[in-house]
């Protein structure tokens, strides 16, 4: 018998890749249940987790005689009152194979918010169907979420089967409008599975109750879906977080790698200031080493003393992004407070923050219905489509394309609260920007006012104050 050594297996289980999933569905569908089905059936729940399921679930409960799953990650009063999710519960659990962190998403619209925070970092999304319902107004809403946030696997879970007798029928009927709605909105991967969360049936093993159901189970799926692909691992960004100097002899420009690979010997581009540089270390916590790749923090010493800070960004000289200082999204309003359009944000794109404007709203998107309809402002938890327009120029590619360097976020100036996320679609030419536009400056002419050049000093202060507070003005002296 071969003696367990824990070197071995503690670096044979740091190998292993990390999943992030979330779940997503209507109220009732089974989404909390569902995971603390596969938490409990893959042995990932520790003896005191279990007797207090039992005894809470016989206090609580909602699932009469079965033990309550759905109370392992709705540990909220109110949400344990109301059998529903508020929060996004994270619960982290590995198999053999591969790591998990799962993110249990609320299903209510009124939580949209919550759903977005959950699935920004996710590789797949679970979307629960009640198989007496099928495919209905928020399964609609959910896909479209996912879509929205560049989610490129899909498990289409339709759960409940145990009500329906395992038919194949219901299940088929249910595949086939779900895939109708899903196909305009260019979700790559999309895999139904027959389940019941509260029996386990097709949860961790294949059920006998769905002899004619070929595919694998829950836990295998999510075991084996590839997901190495998903990263950009084509156009090389790397933005400069912080530069290193701890000593006179080392200068280094330490950062994440949000995509592509950089090697040493590479030539690289400063962006802004567009001067080059070869790559001459790559230096870790580990020591040095030969290559990088998303998502490794390293720290790059250049052959050449060149201008880099904070916010500057790090290219190959012949895969530039777009520089621009205005652009396209699909932007999620997340302030309680509503959009005020001739207010300035703080807006946060990798390391680089500038000041914002929202320019236009082209339309709002019904995430019920999908339709368009033309608005002045967005409200918390709506969608819409916008052209912002910053302060100076970005360096960025479409969501698409690039998930780290397509994405920001709207900060208010005066609360610091994210007032909105959002996912960039393309580039805007400055002749169709408004910021400019003498409509939204306030132009302050002091001679024609009769103030005094000694006075010019204070009525600048007393300027910057209110620009601070989103104005803008200029000022001729």
């Amino acid at each position: 018998m071969a003696i367990l050594n824990i070197k071995d297996y503690l670096d044979k289980d740091e190998q292993k890749d990390l999943l992030r999933f979330l779940t997503a569905g209507s109220v009732d569908d089974g989404k909390s249940t569902l995971i603390g089905r596969l938490l409990f059936d893959s042995k990932k729940l520790y003896e005191d987790q279990l007797d207090a399921l039992e005894r809470d679930s016989k206090r609580m409960g909602n699932a009469g005689e079965h033990i309550d799953y759905a109370l392992l990650l709705d540990g909220l009063k109110a949400e344990r009152e109301q059998g529903i999710t508020i929060d996004v519960a994270y619960r982290y659990f590995s198999t053999n194979n591969r790591k998990f962190i799962i993110a249990d998403t609320p299903g209510h619209e009124q939580y949209t918010r919550n759903m977005i925070t959950g699935g920004s970092t996710a590789n797949l999304a679970i979307i629960l169907v009640d198989a007496r319902t099928g495919v209905i107004t928020q399964t609609r809403r959910h896909t479209y979420l996912v879509s929205l946030l560049g989610i490129r696997h899909v498990v289409l879970a339709v759960n409940k089967m145990d009500l329906v007798d395992f038919d194949k029928q219901v299940f088929d009927k249910i595949v086939s409008d779900y895939q109708a709605f899903v196909q305009p909105l260019g979700i790559e991967d999309v895999t139904c599975i027959p389940l019941s969360a509260l029996d386990g049936d097709n949860v961790v093993d294949k059920s006998d109750r769905t002899p004619w159901y070929e595919g694998p189970s829950l836990l295998d799926f999510l075991e084996t879906v590839p997901i190495d692909k998903d990263r950009n691992y084509e156009n090389f960004r790397f933005p400069v977080q912080y530069v290193l100097r701890p000593n006179l002899d080392f200068r280094g420009f330490s950062g994440k790698v949000a995509s592509g690979v950089i090697r040493k010997g590479d030539e690289v581009m400063a962006l802004p200031s567009r001067k080059k540089s070869r790559v001459k270390s790559i230096v870790t916590y580990e020591g040095e080493i030969e290559e990088a790749f998303p998502p490794m923090c390293v720290t790059l010493t250049l052959e050449d003393e060149i201008d880099v800070s904070r916010g500057e960004m790090l290219v190959h000289p012949n895969d530039l992004p777009v520089e621009k200082r205005g652009f396209e999204a699909m932007l999620v309003w997340m302030d309680e407070e509503a959009m005020d359009t001739n207010k300035q944000f703080y807006l946060k794109q990798t390391t680089n923050t500038t000041r914002a404007r929202i320019d236009t709203i082209r339309y709002k998107v019904n995430v019920n219905t999908m339709e368009q309809s033309a608005v002045d402002h967005l409200e918390l938890n709506e969608i819409g489509k916008v052209v912002i327009s910053t302060n100076k120029e970005l360096f960025f590619d479409s969501y698409a394309a690039n998930k780290q360097t397509g994405s920001f976020i709207l900060i208010d100036p005066i609360t610091n609260n994210t007032s909105a996320v959002g996912m960039i679609l393309n580039p805007v030419d400055d002749n169709q920007l408004v910021l400019e536009n003498e409509s939204n400056v306030i132009t302050l002419n002091l001679p024609e006012m009769g103030i005094n050049p000694e006075h010019y000093e204070a009525v600048e202060k007393v300027c910057k104050e209110i620009e601070s507070r989103g104005i803008e003005l200029r000022i001729i002296k």
